[in-house]
């Protein structure tokens, strides 16, 4: 039986790519990763999750990921919420897949855990099972290998983008690297840089906040 994991990095990042990631692999193989440690990649180094990368690479039947930009972002949720974003994007990558798994465990974003799996199925092109849950990041090592992908690759984006703009910390509005960077670009130029998520509440308030000063 083939099991696949879904799971993503950088959800509430108000800069760089969302990135989701799926693994697929056979059920009696999964011991294999619990042997080299994977677990929820928040639960682990940054050192870890790039030392465990390849070793998942190896030991999954498949892989595969997606970074949705943040112009991609903005744009689809004039009319859609992440959720769904997610969702949409968490069946593009089951339908890409070589080797379609029987069952598909997913972390759920949605309050109702069940949510996220009929959101899904709209959008599936063959018939699987998928079991959306809370914490399935910790609780289904494959799913926990997909974190490690997802988390590995945003960080590499992240990366790439802090060799022309410096420090740009986690992305996240709670730190403070990423909040002191937006705040000096905004004093610096005209309008927000092109990697921020422009529909976030932080940036409204930093546009806003500028604009209130150009008028005083």
């Amino acid at each position: 039986m083939l099991i696949a994991g879904i799971d993503e990095a950088g959800r509430g990042s108000c800069l760089g790519p969302l990135v989701m990631a799926v693994t697929v692999i056979g059920k009696a193989d999964e011991e294999k990763l619990i042997k080299i440690g994977v677990k929820d990649s928040k639960m682990l180094s940054r050192g870890a999750r790039e030392k465990q990368f390849p070793e998942i690479k190896k030991i999954v039947l498949e892989s595969a990921s997606i970074h949705i930009l943040p112009e991609a972002i903005d744009s689809i949720r004039v009319t859609k919420s992440l959720n769904e974003i997610e969702a949409m994007n968490a069946a593009k990558l089951l339908n890409g897949l070589n080797s379609k798994p029987d069952i598909v465990y997913v972390d759920s974003p949605d309050v109702v855990m069940a949510e996220f799996g009929k959101r899904i199925q709209k959008y599936l092109e063959f018939s699987t099972r998928i079991i959306s849950e809370h914490k399935a990041d910790i609780n289904y090592p494959v799913v926990s290998a997909a974190s490690i992908i997802a988390k590995v690759e945003r960080d590499n984006a992240v990366k790439e983008l802090e060799k022309e703009f410096g420090e740009l910390g986690s992305g996240y509005p709670h730190d403070e690297i990423t909040i002191k960077f937006l705040k000096k670009y905004f004093i610096d130029n005209t309008e927000a840089p092109h990697f921020v998520r422009r529909s976030w509440q932080t940036i409204i308030n930093m546009q806003e906040e500028k604009f209130q000063k150009k008028l005083f």
